[in-house]
């Protein structure tokens, strides 16, 4: 399944319910590490380049799974 709907095409109730599932699970996971790297990355173990990228990425599936239940 693609996370893209082709123009004009309107995706059934389950493949809606299929994204949102997937944008959850990728948006969860995405929060939980831009967390940890954060965390990991105040006490100096990492720099502050992966938890900005993971919180882009959880903010975007954020958006897009409003768009998909709305």
């Amino acid at each position: 399944m693609s996370l893209s709907s082709g123009p004009g095409r309107r995706l059934s109730r389950r493949d809606r319910e299929n994204r949102a599932y997937i944008l959850a699970l990728v948006g969860g996971g995405a929060a939980v590490v831009a967390v940890v790297s954060f965390v990991l990355a105040v006490v100096g173990i990492l720099s502050l380049l992966l938890p900005i990228l993971a919180a882009i990425v959880a903010v975007v599936c954020f958006f897009l799974f409003r768009r998909t239940v709305s």
